[in-house]
């Protein structure tokens, strides 16, 4: 069991919904007080939800570090007990991915977020879904971390991502090993490949999860930079 951490607050977040896709999807935004760097948006793997304890534990780490999460979910109740017998929805990365996109887009709108370069966090099928979202928003998505995830399902996307990509995969999960190091092959944006000594796939393994969620605030804080800055350096290119 993973040791909850003494980071930010649990009561600055909050439940929204956005229209996606022709569906409503829920999700949990929390901002912290005081200067915030980015916005983490959370694409979460097969099987899994908003409630994830495993993301909520690095959402809270990242919000320590003056992160704002948002952690979704990318199917809506009916579709989540439909995906329970078919297994088939959490592996459709074009509709995630679809989806994840109106997730930033609504992030881009409010007025609490929309000034806030934009990280995205994908876990298992959810990291495929994160990097094909972050090729169709370069200019919004400033980094990627992927958590024992399948890049490789972004297929055609993978040369398309301007992002700095970090992919963090578990020492003892040697097929996902191989499926991240082909994805990053193909990969035209800096790319780092950090694996976890001892960690299977969901990082249960004492100490493994505070590893991905240090080296995921470590990537977002090296990496966002305030919108204005990138807009000045995209100016300075031109």
């Amino acid at each position: 069991m993973t040791r909850e951490m003494p980071y930010a607050d649990d009561n600055v977040e909050r439940t929204m919904q956005f229209r996606a896709d022709g569906v409503t999807l829920e999700g949990t935004l929390g901002v912290p007080q005081g200067d915030v760097r980015g916005l983490i948006i959370f694409a979460h793997g097969s099987g899994s939800s908003r409630f994830s304890s495993r993301n909520r534990f690095v959402a809270r780490a990242l919000r320590a570090s003056g992160l704002g999460t948002l952690l979704l979910d990318l199917l809506s109740a009916n579709e989540e007990v439909r995906d329970e017998i078919t297994r088939e929805l959490r592996f459709d990365i074009p509709m995630l991915a679809t989806r994840l996109v109106a997730a930033i887009d609504w992030a881009s709108a409010q007025p609490d977020t929309h000034d806030l370069p934009i990280g995205l966090f994908g876990a298992s099928t959810g990291g495929g879904a994160a990097l094909v979202a972050a090729a169709e928003r370069p200019s919004r998505v400033a980094a990627v971390v992927s958590r024992g995830g399948r890049p490789d399902l972004a297929g055609e996307a993978l040369p398309r991502v301007e992002a700095p990509t970090l992919l963090i995969v578990g020492g003892n999960d040697s097929v996902v090993i191989d499926l991240n190091e082909q994805a990053r092959d193909r990969m035209r944006a800096p790319v780092r490949l950090s694996i976890v000594p001892g960690a299977t796939h969901l990082f249960e393994e004492p100490g493994t999860l505070e590893s991905v969620a240090d080296q995921a605030r470590a990537w977002f804080v090296e990496h966002l930079r305030p919108l204005s800055m990138t807009k000045e350096a995209a100016g300075t290119r031109a």
